[in-house]
């Protein structure tokens, strides 16, 4: 009996991503990799320089080393990646399921942060590592739309992409009414909103989801529907606006500072 397409599909997507190996760049990076007994590392190519200020991580990690010539380091990363002499390649990590994130009694404030078509890799490598900082259990985002774990996303994160959790999801909004089962209040982050971040008080003291959108798009209709309150950062002066990653990070402070 032949297969549906879409039993097909899934079997060749499912190929795909056992396959998939992605190459981390830069002292910080690879080291916190190396680091982490979660990590599948698969080949370690490095210029003596970043092999001596990677000795003790390349021996916990048990991985053999490729020493390179620094004028001509043969791994294959864009032109520009700036890799320090360090190169790994891994497999992506693995961090579970939507289900974990259920509110811990045990923690002072359960924090997670949604990202709607958040495409570029450094504004979601700065998020993880805000979202590390302030606590938060995890980083959300579709598969579809929104930033890859790679290289430039890992070394923007400056280590926090081995410890904070980065969840793919296949809808968004579905996984905003799951969280919302779980006793999420789910804040979107609107420049038009009514209500200043700063003014949430007692409305959103339990588990806050807080959702934020690229820059210029923003916020999908979907997403804004799903939320359950709209909150903006009302500049100073009246007018000028943040970049995602450090919206993301004034938000972070907001929810977390009274935990």
């Amino acid at each position: 009996m032949k297969k549906p397409k879409w039993v097909v599909e899934k079997e060749r997507q499912k190929r795909a991503a056992a396959a998939e190996t992605v190459w981390l760049f830069g002292l910080h990076a690879v080291r916190d990799a190396l680091l982490n007994p979660a990590r599948e590392k698969i080949s370690l190519k490095v210029t003596k320089n970043a092999f001596d200020k990677l000795a003790d991580a390349i021996a916990e990690a048990g991985i053999e080393a490729d020493l390179q010539d620094p004028r001509k380091f043969k791994a294959p990363l864009d032109p520009q990646s700036v890799h320090q002499g360090a190169a790994l390649e891994v497999k992506p990590l693995n961090w579970g399921p939507l289900d974990q994130l259920k509110p811990d009694p045990e923690q002072a404030q359960n924090v997670v942060v949604l990202l709607d078509r958040v495409s570029d890799p450094h504004n979601v490598g700065a998020i993880l590592r805000s979202a590390e900082v302030f606590g938060a259990r995890a980083v959300i985002a579709p598969h579809r739309h929104s930033a890859p774990e790679t290289g430039a996303l890992a070394k923007t994160a400056s280590g926090a992409l081995e410890r904070q959790p980065y969840l793919r999801v296949q809808n968004l909004a579905d996984a905003m009414e799951k969280l919302k089962a779980m006793g999420y209040f789910l804040v979107g982050l609107d420049g038009t909103a009514d209500t200043d971040l700063t003014n949430l008080g007692r409305v959103a003291e339990g588990p806050v989801g807080l959702v934020m959108g690229a820059e210029g798009p923003g916020l999908r209709e979907k997403t804004i529907a799903t939320c359950d309150l709209l909150a903006k950062i009302d500049p100073k002066k009246g007018f000028g606006s943040l970049n995602v990653s450090n919206a993301a990070a004034v938000a972070l402070y907001e929810v977390t500072k009274g935990a």
